[in-house]
């Protein structure tokens, strides 16, 4: 575990002098064609202003602001935690648009640094780290959903390539990924977390469709990708044929790392803006309204103090605090939503002229998908029972 609580004088100086690199670069750089994108992207509202945000993340990645804890050898800065945390907490405090390689940067490239071979690490990270290759990720599936080992889609390898037949659902961004990383069954007959395999799939080949998902927003950022005899290279395995699960694993806890504190950030910043708009509309002076903005409160500091004190570094964290965060976040956020809601009353039933929703009704809907997404609740607290606290497996 890594204590990013406390630190000496001299560390202190140079976390303070990188803060300061950070917010002057973000100042001087958020300006001219990139100040428009200001608070754009995030969670239901991916489809705002794509091909601009993108050159920002390019923008970002030519100056050096990618990847900042990979090794330096694959384009990283090597920076500690403290740093990496300093540069999430400081972007999104600049109200900074949502990156649109964060599947790549937070998910698949620890994944290969961590498990992947030479040959992978030297093909996959660069394109990461230039925002050159989007990624999405191929977990859910119909029939498993947040039950990762339940997944049907099958590969098997047909001369020195995977064929893969199944599909996959509620696919962040899978319509302007260029490739997937898919959990697929390699094993015949295998069952629950045997017989997996990671695969690194190219998405732009006729063996896959990609079909959008409207959402309650009315926005589309998920999809629906189907694989009918798609075709990968033998060796685009991570690790070996049968370790997917503790592969993926791996992917999860990467997840819920350090950006966690940057996504408080913007947390705090809707929180406030509630606050904002309750004092507005008088529903500030609604003892019970007052009381939920208070409770919202704590349970933001909460969150950073459990985040804070659980983060990992170079270890995979499989305690299933991560999963107390999923919780955590999951929870709160929903809950932030109706507030919203509370906040607005009878007017947050009724959209504009245009049938359009405003932000608060936006929020309230997307955020009913936060306790689903990423692990769904239910998930989550059977892996804090079993896992945390010892508790009697499921039946299965």
């Amino acid at each position: 575990m890594v204590a990013i609580q406390t630190s000496d004088s001299s560390t202190a100086a140079q976390d303070a002098a990188f803060s300061a690199e950070v917010r002057e670069w973000l100042e001087e750089n958020l300006n001219g064609e990139f100040r428009a994108l200001r608070g754009l992207g995030g969670p239901g509202r991916e489809h705002e202003a794509f091909d601009e945000r993108l050159a920002w993340d390019r923008h970002l990645a030519a100056a050096g602001w990618t990847c900042l804890g990979w090794p330096a050898e694959y384009g990283g800065r090597d920076a500690t935690v403290r740093q990496q945390v300093i540069f999430h907490e400081e972007y999104a405090k600049a109200n900074a648009p949502a990156r649109v390689s964060h599947v790549g940067e937070e998910l698949l490239g620890p994944t290969v640094l961590a498990f992947g071979t030479q040959e992978q690490k030297d093909r996959f990270l660069p394109g990461v780290r230039n925002v050159t290759e989007l990624w999405c990720q191929g977990y859910s599936e119909p029939g498993a959903g947040s039950d990762l080992a339940a997944v049907s889609t099958s590969a098997h390898l047909d001369g020195d390539e995977w064929s893969i037949n199944g599909q996959k659902i509620w696919t962040s961004l899978a319509h302007v990924a260029d490739w997937c990383f898919v959990i697929a069954r390699t094993e015949k007959g295998s069952a629950r977390h045997k017989g997996l395999s990671y695969l690194l799939v190219p998405m732009n080949q006729p063996g896959i469709e990609v079909r959008p998902i409207i959402q309650l927003t009315g926005t589309s950022e998920f999809n629906e990708v189907f694989f009918d005899n798609a075709r990968t290279a033998a060796d685009l395995v991570i690790g070996a044929p049968g370790e997917g699960w503790r592969i993926a694993m791996g992917t999860l806890a990467f997840e819920r790392g350090v950006s966690t504190l940057g996504q408080q950030i913007r947390f705090a910043q809707e929180l406030a803006a509630v606050e904002a708009l309750a004092r507005r509309t008088g529903a500030a002076e609604d003892p019970l309204i007052a009381d939920r903005i208070d409770r919202a409160w704590v349970g933001l500091r909460v969150m950073r103090a459990h985040a804070i004190r659980t983060m990992a570094s170079a270890e995979v964290d499989d305690s299933g605090q991560a999963s107390v965060s999923k919780l955590l976040w999951a929870n709160w956020h929903r809950g932030l939503g109706e507030l919203a809601m509370a906040v607005l009353g009878p007017q947050g039933l009724i959209a504009d002229d245009n049938d359009d929703l405003n932000e608060w009704q936006r929020m309230y809907l997307f955020t009913r998908a936060d306790t689903i997404y990423g692990g769904s609740n239910e998930v989550q607290r059977n892996i804090i029972s079993e896992r945390v606290l010892g508790l009697p497996r499921e039946a299965r």
